[in-house]
């Protein structure tokens, strides 16, 4: 979490299973948290039900098999963050 921190990232793409259980997870809500709103998904082979039931997130939950599609959805996360900072930017001017 220090490196979200010190620099700026487009996109946050991070794992379930890391040096904790749940530290996949604190790394979103932490980049969420970020002034300069990185898009953030959650890396996973599994579908996780337990992530399905919050209503106000949606998870990106993608099998590493296709590395295209997997370009393709990193690709499309990064546009819609642009598109949404290019939006408020438009509101705050």
């Amino acid at each position: 979490m220090q490196k979200l921190d010190a620099e700026e990232y487009s996109l946050v793409l991070t794992g379930r299973d890391m040096e904790a259980p749940d530290a996949g997870w604190r790394v979103v809500e932490h980049a969420k948290m970020m002034d300069y709103r990185p898009a953030t998904a959650f890396f996973n082979a599994e579908t996780d039900q337990d992530s399905l039931t919050s209503p106000d997130r949606k998870p990106l939950l993608i099998a590493p098999e296709d590395l295209p599609e997997l370009l393709s959805k990193v690709a499309d996360l990064i546009s819609r963050r642009a598109s949404r900072q290019i939006q408020r930017d438009m509101r705050f001017a």
